[in-house]
């Protein structure tokens, strides 16, 4: 399909609703890493590995690409990253011996501590304009558009 035959039939990017998640994204996701970066020198993708080590314990990096839909360098980065500052801690996979598990030090406990109640307070701050009704719909809507591109990419691999 031509520019001309797209934009005749209405398309807008500002309307298109891929690019204005991207755009949200894109401004929450900047919002908070200027805080924690500038709080704490971590980047989205170190917070968020963080994350996943406090609630899941113990766990390959595959697994954290699994659970954040992060790439592979970026979570490998990431984790080369904490691990320098002795935030994580990484030792052999039992049952993968090219694996490693990755897992949080006292030292990265502690700091998801403190900033998991600043994460806290900015998503409160994001949305206070909405009513409590409004935010569930958002949460389930958002599961939803993530679970059918979901089904669509693994759709487009089997192509």
């Amino acid at each position: 399909m031509s520019v001309e035959a797209a934009n005749d039939q209405g398309f807008s990017l500002d309307a298109y609703l891929p690019y204005r998640l991207s755009v949200a994204s894109n401004a929450v996701s900047g919002l908070i890493a200027r805080a924690y970066q500038d709080r704490f020198s971590l980047s989205i993708p170190q917070w968020r590995v963080i994350c996943v080590l406090a609630e899941d314990g113990g766990v390959t990096q595959g697994q954290i690409v699994g659970r954040t839909m992060m790439d592979k360098v970026t979570v490998s980065r990431a984790a080369q990253e904490l691990l320098k500052r002795h935030l994580v801690a990484r030792t052999d996979h039992q049952a993968d011996g090219r694996s490693h598990v990755l897992a949080l030090t006292a030292e990265g406990s502690s700091l998801h501590a403190e900033i998991a109640p600043l994460a806290l307070a900015y998503e409160a701050a994001l949305i206070s304009g909405l009513a409590p009704g409004e935010v569930a719909l958002l949460k389930r809507l958002l599961t939803r558009l993530q679970s059918v591109a979901g089904q669509l990419a693994g759709d487009a691999t089997q192509a």
